[in-house]
């Protein structure tokens, strides 16, 4: 069984974890390339902590893919110094805005794999809910590009819920774990015309549970950070 752990405590080592990371570089997953590419030691980049959003699809975020920036061609997808591997390729795909050099891009996305490993060396749940909550953003192509072994995070990741109001086909049934609430944490499970189900808090800021029942139809949490899928919930 896991020591209980108050949200302050996980969220001062989650922000000291992405403190230290960034002084990690090129290390770790896929560094070497990385600073190869950039022709010299990256500078790193602030750690950005977007607040958690009400909406589901927030914790997975889309790859940006289209729209805004024009992105260079694959073509000219090339580092002033070095070589890319091809999944560092793949990575950059549709990812590099023309005029922009691709290493710093390619750093971005290393530095994610840098956040993950950190966070899971110091408590793989943190890691989930950093995902979950949007702290770290972009993990999926950052994972599936460049540090796959961190796969199964990203995976149950996309089966948590961030604080917010979830509802119709973005609820799944089953049981789901806060490991790290605030004091303030509260929750509401309903059916339809609005039936309570459950609902509850955590006034010490101690880890919780809830059911998500098939008949619900809305999900509603605050200050709760984020919740984790417990068993089988696909």
């Amino acid at each position: 069984m896991r020591h209980p752990f108050l949200a302050g405590a996980a969220v001062a080592l989650a922000t000291a974890v992405l403190a230290a990371c960034g002084s990690s570089g090129g290390s770790g997953d896929g560094g070497n390339e990385a600073t190869a590419a950039a022709g010299g030691t990256p500078t790193t980049a602030a750690v950005a902590s977007p607040a958690p959003s009400a909406d589901r699809t927030a914790a997975a975020p889309a790859p940006r893919r289209s729209g805004g920036t024009p992105k260079a061609p694959a073509g000219d997808i090339t580092p002033a110094t070095g070589s890319f591997t091809e999944k560092q390729k793949e990575y950059l795909t549709d990812r590099v805005p023309k005029g922009m050099d691709p290493a710093a891009v390619l750093q971005t996305g290393q530095e994610t794999c840098d956040r993950l490993r950190y966070l899971v060396k110091a408590d793989r749940d943190i890691a989930v809910a950093a995902i979950v909550s949007g702290e770290v953003t972009d993990a999926e192509p950052a994972v599936t590009h460049l540090c796959p072994q961190h796969q199964d995070v990203v995976d149950e990741a996309a089966l948590g819920y961030a604080d917010g109001t979830h509802q119709g086909t973005g609820l799944r049934p089953g049981r789901y774990r806060a490991p790290s609430p605030t004091k303030t944490c509260s929750w509401q499970v309903a059916g339809a015309d609005g039936k309570e189900l459950e609902s509850g808090s955590s006034a010490e800021g101690e880890p919780v549970g809830i059911t998500v029942a098939r008949s619900a139809r809305t999900f509603t949490s605050t200050g709760c950070y984020a919740w984790l899928p417990q068993g089988d919930n696909s």
